[in-house]
């Protein structure tokens, strides 16, 4: 429990000292706690399958497709707001706090308003009630942002962690028993209302600030601005995710799209393993350095720097074995989905510099620019999906990828370079060794299994792990980046661990 006066939460002048060793254990706190969500889903899904049938999945994924799309617009992006405000104060926080609580008590509304057209569109009375009982997490969402947004604006990572773990071991644990007593597919619906509700206790026990009086007259305008601007652009980044699949479902059918989707989600998967812990502490970290443009680059630059050390080499594993991938994870019947993964796979090594450019424009409060850029990027990838699309799902994947590669990125970080202090040729010179070392792993991969076929798909994977992770030290060794790389994670995980042994 905190004993944090109440404006302890919004000075963050007392970050600055230490704010590199902040983001390096911040960062590994957020990685673990996705680790432990991702092994904890992946143990409820195989004993929730087994308790439940596969139509009382489906009854909660009808109303899931609505409320996914309403969760959009659950914070307002206000609370991104908090966190990149280098000023803030108590009655701004305590206004943007009464501003969620009612648009989440609203989008609780609508969405069981809702429910009557669900029952009718998809013929099941029972969606009536798993409409109105999915909409009580929207009202904890409401409760949770402004505290949460708080924590991390204090960088205090581990109690985020440990809320978020605690939250999703909890409901998980009562949606088993639920679903081994009997209740059928409330067993899921309670799951979704139980983290929410387990999240916001938690970031109000953790969280000791308490939200004002609505108070006339105070300037939220500009914080109303910039999340407004940043939910518009995950709005309509959200119908760039989901055109490809329309379009396929359309055109090729439901074979096609499962083949699709199947392969997006494991593409999907390093992106997120690496992009959500370290969004999570890169944008309160540059946040607090924004009045110095010297350290701002120096901090985004060294962020950057360890993300490519990672994905690099993950891309060329992706592309280099995404057959063997695809025979492990999924079985015999997916095996079309490899050459789809290893298309999309081609994405990673500009993506995972893309996103980072989000980090650019909301700590540096060019949310507008932001949604611009968003409107931009979608009229590309909705126009990459219809070259592709005469070559059904595989030409789909290729066009993007291709587009993202040679278009949409470069476009994307002269845009955001144009101004700020990372320009576009800072991003390109630290990304030009490691990409070459991904092109050396891919390499490798593929010089590997012509002269040496391995039958066992386990064992192959397992031996190109370790040529990944030999031919990537030493292609980090021959260049003076990728030395300076080896050499700060290095130093950085000796001084976590020695002052982890002091504490």
């Amino acid at each position: 429990m905190s004993g944090k006066s109440r404006d302890d939460y919004f000075d963050t002048e007392h970050l600055d000292d230490n704010i590199g060793q902040r983001t390096m254990r911040g960062g590994a706190l957020t990685a673990v706690a996705q680790a432990v969500k991702s092994v904890v889903e992946v143990a409820s899904t195989v004993i929730l399958v087994r308790l439940l049938l596969p139509e009382e999945f489906g009854l909660v994924g009808m109303v899931a497709s609505v409320t996914g799309f309403l969760a959009m617009f659950k914070d307002l992006g206000l609370s991104m707001a908090t966190i990149q405000r280098p000023q803030i104060s108590h009655a701004q926080v305590s206004m943007l706090f009464w501003v969620n609580l009612g648009f989440s008590a609203l989008i609780m509304l609508m969405t069981m308003a809702l429910a009557p057209a669900l029952v009718w569109f998809f013929d099941e009375p029972r969606l009536l009630w798993v409409t109105i009982g999915l909409s009580g997490a929207f009202l904890f969402g409401g409760l949770t942002v402004q505290h949460e947004a708080l924590l991390r604006r204090q960088m205090r990572f581990g109690a985020i962690a440990l809320i978020q773990c605690t939250a999703m071991i909890i409901s998980v644990l009562a949606a088993v028993w639920l679903a081994w007593a009997g209740w059928s597919y409330w067993a899921l619906v309670a799951r979704s209302v139980v983290s929410a509700a387990v999240t916001a206790a938690g970031v109000w026990l953790m969280c000791s600030w308490r939200p004002g009086l609505w108070t006339r007259g105070e300037e939220i305008k500009s914080l109303l601005g910039f999340g407004g601007n940043l939910t518009g652009f995950n709005f309509v980044n959200y119908f760039a995710r989901n055109l490809d699949d329309i379009l396929i479902g359309r055109f090729y059918g439901s074979a096609s799209l499962g083949l699709y989707q199947k392969a997006y989600e494991i593409f999907m998967i390093p992106l997120s393993l690496i992009n959500t812990p370290v969004s999570a502490v890169a944008i309160p970290a540059l946040s607090r350095l924004t009045a110095s443009e010297q350290r701002y680059r120096a901090a985004y630059l060294r962020i950057l720097e360890k993300v490519l050390m990672i994905a690099m080499p993950l891309g060329a594993l992706l592309v280099g074995t995404s057959d063997w991938i695809v025979l492990v994870v999924l079985g015999d019947q997916w095996t079309e989905a490899s050459a789809i993964i290893a298309m999309l796979g081609i994405a990673i090594f500009v993506q995972v510099v893309g996103n980072s450019t989000g980090w650019l424009f909301i700590t540096q409060d060019r949310t507008r620019e932001m949604m611009i850029w968003g409107l931009i990027s979608t009229a590309l990838a909705a126009a990459s999906f219809l070259v592709g699309l005469p070559w059904g799902a595989l030409g789909v994947a290729a066009a993007y990828s291709l587009m993202d590669f040679f278009i949409r990125t470069p476009l994307l970080l002269w845009y955001v370079g144009r101004r700020g202090p990372v320009s576009a040729g800072d991003v390109y010179r630290l990304w030009v060794p490691f990409f070459a070392v991904g092109m050396a792993v891919l390499a490798a991969l593929r010089g590997m299994r012509l002269v040496f076929p391995i039958e066992n798909m386990i064992i192959g994977l397992g031996v190109s792990i370790v040529v990944m992770g030999c031919v990537s030290v030493l292609g980090f060794s021959v260049t003076r980046t990728g030395r300076g790389a080896l050499s700060d994670a290095w130093g950085l995980s000796r001084r976590m661990i020695v002052r982890r042994r002091k504490a």
